[in-house]
């Protein structure tokens, strides 16, 4: 029997994770470990068990051109921009101030505890400034958690994803070069509202192609085009390829509900796009656990537990300060009780984008190694540690379930 050509194992391995993945969210769905974690703990132990056999090359190319922008369209598909607009000044904060404290917070704590070059630090910060909390709402939707909690939290992790990815270019061009905090706003602010238009049009164009067809594939494979192809274009004029697919995914999401689209149409992109986010989820968070090294996690020890406090610190800042506070401060009654706020506080996990930017990171940057060492270990801390007891939190916050659940 001849040994597998070079064309072919790359296809192999590619079934092989699926399989895995799916091996593992079966087992997942007998437990009480969320599927995110479980497969991330899946992924670190065959790159323990076996090194060399699964000779996979993480790039940030795969995670944010192949998996991510899949992912974050079908989240802000399903988003209804009713319930949005009902936490949508919750969610700015989240995404864009809360995004910059966080990185704040981070490279001062880190710098202060271990040494590391202050600007190092904030671009530490700069990576792990964007939350995942794929493991809490799954969570929520099994608990039956309020829709505006379970909205206010996913959108939080859609839009900072894309903010944190734009913080993460400034900080890195800061490593190099000085970058004033004027200059860096402007970008930032630039960033965000080009991509965010580019988004828009591709959506509004996708649509009225949608529009043109009755066919039911053809409409799937219209969205597919939207979400990965505008994820390309933007990222070709160097503005986020995230914020962009983000806002394509909410046009289509919503101007499908209201408008004419034909009900298989609707059921196909439904149907297609959910097996795609529970495949793209899968590969996503294994390979999460095969980018990391035990070796490389114990060099980066003292790094992941100051970052670890300075990312718990800056979230209770965000979330029961400016949030908290801030909402309490304006007249009329509060939108978010307390336990409300505890849930959120919880739910700030770390992930895919936070490995993705930390693989991005320049061969010949100054303790590249230890700084990726660092998020990774941050991503394993928030995943074990949160993941696992949010539903504990989301019971004793007081939450509000509903008995029958969708």
């Amino acid at each position: 029997m001849e040994p597998p050509s070079d064309v072919l194992l790359p296809v192999e391995l590619f079934i092989l994770l699926i399989a895995i993945a799916t091996g593992v969210a079966l087992l997942a769905r007998r437990s009480a470990l969320p599927y995110s974690v479980a497969l991330v703990l899946a992924g670190l132990g065959l790159a323990i068990l076996v090194p060399g056999t699964l000779a996979l090359q993480v790039t940030p190319d795969l995670i944010l051109a192949v998996l991510l922008p899949g992912l974050v369209f079908e989240a802000a598909y399903k988003l209804d921009l009713a319930e949005l607009r009902q936490t949508s000044t919750i969610v700015a904060v989240l995404a864009a101030p809360g995004v910059v404290i966080t990185a704040g917070v981070v490279a001062v704590v880190v710098s202060l505890a271990t040494g590391l070059d202050p600007t190092l630090a904030f671009l530490l910060g700069a990576m792990i400034s964007a939350t995942d909390p794929v493991a809490v709402v799954a969570l929520f939707r099994r608990l039956g958690a309020p829709s505006r909690l379970a909205t206010a939290v996913e959108a939080e992790s859609l839009f900072n994803d894309g903010t944190g990815v734009v913080l993460f270019g400034i900080a890195l061009a800061a490593v190099s070069r000085p970058v004033s905090i004027v200059d860096g706003a402007i970008s930032f602010v630039v960033i965000v509202v080009v991509s965010g238009s580019v988004g828009l049009v591709a959506g509004a164009l996708a649509y009225a192609l949608m529009r043109l067809t009755d066919d039911h594939l053809l409409v799937v494979a219209i969205s597919v085009v939207a979400a990965y192809g505008t994820y390309l274009v933007a990222d070709r004029l160097h503005e986020s390829g995230i914020i962009a697919t983000v806002m394509v995914g909410l046009v289509l999401g919503n101007l499908r509900r209201p408008a004419p689209l034909d009900a298989d149409a609707r059921a196909a992109l439904d149907t297609v796009w959910e097996f795609l986010a529970f495949l793209l989820t899968g590969l996503s968070f294994l390979l999460i656990g095969l980018a990391m090294s035990v070796e490389l996690l114990g060099r980066a020890a003292p790094l992941i537990a100051a970052g670890f406090v300075a990312i718990t610190v800056a979230r209770a800042a965000v979330v029961y300060g400016l949030i908290g506070l801030g909402e309490r401060a304006l007249p009329g009654p509060s939108l978010l009780p307390v336990g409300y706020l505890h849930v959120m506080f919880w739910s700030g996990l770390r992930g895919a984008i936070a490995v993705a930017l930390a693989l991005a990171l320049p061969f010949d940057l100054p303790n590249r190694d230890l700084l990726a060492g660092a998020v990774f270990g941050i991503v394993l801390v928030t995943l074990l540690v949160q993941g696992p007891t949010a539903g504990w939190v989301v019971r004793r916050a007081g939450v509000p379930l509903d008995s029958s659940p969708g």
